[in-house]
């Protein structure tokens, strides 16, 4: 089905719209795990010191609908928990939820001030908007192009989505990929004439950060790790290396915490969780002192040659 409505959409019979102002894409061909949010706060960061940006997301597992601007009275039930977090942290920028992204465009552009250029995030299969530029994600472990289209592999689409990708990113690698191991990758790939294929990786701070306080990440004693992502496993590799003690509690993607859940997690004497759970756990007053998030970054292999490319197209 997705095969025949990508087809749909490449030949022309159902229309996508396209716009004359900057409109960025971030996704994947798989279910989630990628690092998206990462990517969607690395644009930011870029545009926003020049342009007026804006994120459109489509608010995953929010309980409002339609077209809703971040503002003092939102959180994550409102907006959702990724686009809660942009707006927690950038407060420059224009923060929107919409599932019809072409209409949440649109509501944008009414704005005064009018966004100069919008970040689209997760919005790979989303065809009813035609992205001037679409950046595809794929995690080391789990390439695309190993993998099958639902039920039986974890694939959105068939792989010949990745055609629509303008730079493809292998994300979580670990850290100083060698350049062999890369180029077999990118054989794998096979990027059209067009593409450019980047390599990053995740790069942990070295402290721990909660709404007043902050700590030294070797500095923790024992702790509680609480996640509610695709792929925590990364995350739990990287406490290891540190020699650090702690037990993990795993939940599944963007999990909503019950009373239950809270009860458990107020006999812990300290919880580090990940950022986008913290925003989830933020209002629970119980656990006020004791919960910390691990702030994250993702370092491109090719920083200088990346920029270039984003900043040429939102000339």
């Amino acid at each position: 089905m997705t095969w025949l409505r990508n087809n749909l959409y490449d030949s022309g019979f159902k229309s996508s719209k396209s716009y004359d102002f900057p409109v960025i894409c971030v996704g994947n061909l798989s279910t989630g795990g990628t690092g998206k949010t990462p990517m969607i706060e690395y644009l930011i960061r870029l545009l926003s010191k020049k342009n007026k940006v804006a994120t459109l997301s489509r608010g995953y597992k929010r309980v409002t609908n339609g077209f809703l601007l971040a503002d003092q009275d939102a959180n994550v039930d409102t907006i959702g928990d990724e686009p809660f977090q942009f707006y927690k942290k950038y407060n420059s920028i224009y923060v929107a939820v919409d599932e019809d992204r072409q209409h949440g465009i649109g509501e944008l552009r009414n704005l005064n001030p009018k966004p100069e250029i919008i970040l689209l995030d997760d919005a790979y299969q989303h065809r009813k908007v035609n992205a001037g530029f679409n950046i595809l994600l794929t995690s080391y472990n789990k390439l695309y192009t190993k993998d099958i289209v639902l039920p039986t592999g974890n694939l959105r689409e068939p792989k010949l989505g990745a055609k629509r990708a303008d730079i493809i990113v292998v994300t979580k690698c670990p850290d100083n990929l060698p350049e062999e191991k890369k180029a077999a990758i990118v054989k794998q790939i096979a990027p059209k004439h067009y593409q450019n294929v980047f390599f990053s990786c995740i790069k942990y701070s070295e402290k721990v950060m909660s709404e007043s306080s902050e700590k030294v990440l070797q500095d923790l004693s024992s702790f509680t790790l609480v996640t509610g992502i695709a792929n925590a496993q990364p995350l739990v590799e990287f406490l290891k290396s540190k020699a650090l003690d702690f037990e993990h509690l795993e939940y599944g993607d963007h999990y909503n915490f019950t009373i239950k859940d809270i009860e458990l997690l107020e006999q812990k004497d300290l919880i580090l969780t990940t950022e986008k759970d913290y925003m989830r756990l933020l209002d629970v007053e119980s656990l006020g002192s004791k919960l910390f998030y691990l702030p994250i970054e993702i370092v491109l292999d090719k920083p200088i040659e990346f920029n270039t490319l984003i900043q040429e197209f939102v000339v």
